[in-house]
């Protein structure tokens, strides 16, 4: 019986009637036959395909293609070369061992400068990493100036507050004439 899409089928090995059609009822499913990996995949009930060639049942030319690969028609026949000739797929690495070794090697990378950052990705990381220095203002229009934000420490703000208490000294040259 074909199954699958266009270009990507796949068989079940069945025992049937001749006089049914191809994906007809069936009697029995005895294997699979995937052929579009490498190696394609054989997988016969070696046992219930004995019973049914012993009982008469003929296969066809594919069918019996697929028993000569797996040993199954050798078996059947008595000929030699009973292990066939079925070829293996390598046995996958499990997805643990994968992730394991992915988190270990993301671990010995390091941990600055592995990327180049934009340039404000840089400015901001340099903001962060150097703390604001505040530095005291002379006059009262100097401390209107400084943002909230940048005040951050008690000594810094009773500076601030210091130098607003104080009169602004006016200049000689300002100093109306009595």
């Amino acid at each position: 019986m074909r199954f699958g899409k266009i270009r990507t089928p796949y068989y079940r090995i069945v025992v049937t009637d001749s006089r049914k059609a191809r994906n007809g009822l069936s009697i029995e499913e005895i294997g699979r036959y995937v052929p579009g990996q490498e190696p394609s995949i054989i997988q016969v009930n070696s046992e219930r395909a004995l019973y049914w060639l012993g009982v008469g049942a003929q296969p066809t030319e594919a069918v019996a293609a697929l028993l000569k690969v797996t040993g199954d028609w050798q078996k059947f026949k008595g000929l030699p070369g009973t292990e066939g000739t079925l070829k293996f797929a390598p046995e996958k690495p499990k997805k643990i061992v994968a992730y394991e070794a992915a988190v270990k090697a993301a671990a010995s990378e390091p941990a600055e400068g592995a990327t180049t950052l934009k340039k404000k990705a840089q400015e901001k990381l340099a903001a962060k990493s150097a703390p604001a220095v505040v530095s005291e203002p002379e006059t009262v229009a100097e401390v209107a100036e400084v943002p909230a934000e940048v005040v951050e420490t008690e000594a810094a703000v009773e500076t601030v507050v210091d130098v607003v208490e104080t009169p602004a000294e006016t200049p000689a040259e300002e100093t109306p004439a009595e």
